[in-house]
C-alpha cells in the first residue's frame, strides 16, 4: 500500500507544472505548445497508473464468481 500512496504523491507533485505557466514555445510537433503536451502526457500516466492500483489493490472478497445477485 506504500508504493500507492508514493505514487500518488508523486503525481500530484509532477501536476502542479509551474515551469511551463508562463512558456508557449517550444511547440511539440510544430504546433502544440509544451504545456498541454506535459498535461496530455500526464493524463495518459495517471490513467495508467491508476488502472495499475486498482488492478493490485482491488478487494478480492468483491469478486465472487458465484454471485447470483449481479447481472451478467
Amino acid at each position: 500500500m506504500p508504493v500507492v500512496l508514493l505514487v500518488a504523491a508523486v503525481f500530484f507533485l509532477l501536476h502542479q507544472d509551474v515551469w511551463f505557466w508562463n512558456d508557449v514555445r517550444p511547440l511539440v510537433f510544430g504546433f502544440l505548445p509544451v504545456g498541454l503536451f506535459y498535461h496530455a502526457v500526464y493524463t495518459v500516466a495517471i490513467a495508467v497508473a491508476m488502472v495499475w492500483a486498482t488492478r493490485a489493490h482491488w478487494p478480492a472478497h468483491l469478486e465472487d464468481e458465484n454471485d447470483t445477485t449481479q447481472p451478467k
